[in-house]
């Protein structure tokens, strides 16, 4: 019978708890703004985690004082709230305590060095260019990975808004490509499917200077064997032509 009271009572503490502190996060959020909610810059990640872990140390024991929680969840938020105003106030603060944006694509070429410098990986980008519907990357003028992770692409001027088909006008090259080489590897059933071989891919990359399939970090074919090639070994020269790019 004791133990069952013991129970009831821990339920009811727990009640009280759910009850109390979720409006009380529901509106520290909601004081913290907007921005919180619709991005999560690194910053603005670690606040979300540190709610998450009082909050649900609160909830799963009942031997931490519940005002305490309440307390630390207030101050938590006026914390963010502190922090966020610095930011506009001061953008060299602001920069320290967020990623830069960071450049992956330019000209339709991939940056691999700044792929790494990010750890995202080839095939990261590639599905969030198919996420703002980009399937040929030599389409992108410029990709931007934005200090929330998120990818911003800027089309070429034959493919922005106005675009060639818009004007009733036949487009030079299909908007569909398919990656047949990825990091010095050839996806041979792409080839298949295309109804081409290896070495036909050989032959073509050849045509357009290049010897060494081990120095390909991606290649794309369109249904109208429209090649397109980003290089390992030309990183140094495509880093001095990269347009500045702040927050």
């Amino acid at each position: 019978m004791e133990i069952v009271l013991d129970i009831t009572k821990e339920l009811i503490i727990l009640f009280f708890r759910v009850i109390t502190i979720l409006p009380l996060m529901l509106f520290v959020t909601l004081l913290m703004g907007k921005r919180s909610i619709a991005e999560l810059p690194v910053f603005d990640f670690l606040i979300v985690i540190t709610l998450g872990a009082v909050v649900g140390a609160d909830l799963a024991d009942p031997a931490i004082k519940h005002i305490h929680t309440a307390v630390a969840v207030v101050l938590i938020g006026l914390f963010q709230i502190s922090v966020a105003k610095g930011k506009i106030i001061n953008r060299t603060f602001g920069r320290l305590i967020t990623f830069e944006p960071t450049i992956v694509i330019h000209n339709g070429v991939f940056l691999v060095n700044n792929l790494r410098r990010i750890r995202y990986s080839i095939d990261n980008i590639l599905q969030m260019l198919r996420e703002n519907d980009v399937f040929d990357v030599s389409d992108v003028e410029l990709g931007i990975v934005e200090a929330n992770g998120q990818l911003t692409i800027h089309k070429t001027a034959s493919k922005s808004t106005v675009t060639l088909g818009d004007l009733g006008l036949d487009k030079s090259s299909t908007d569909l490509s398919f990656p047949v080489v990825i990091d010095g590897k050839i996806y041979k059933d792409v080839l298949e499917t295309l109804d081409l071989d290896e070495e036909w891919l050989r032959q073509k990359l050849t045509g357009v200077g290049v010897s060494d399939m081990t120095t390909v970090f991606f290649a794309s074919l369109t249904k109208q064997k429209e090649l397109h090639v980003s290089l390992k070994d030309n990183q140094l020269q495509l880093q001095k032509n990269l347009p500045p790019i702040f927050h």
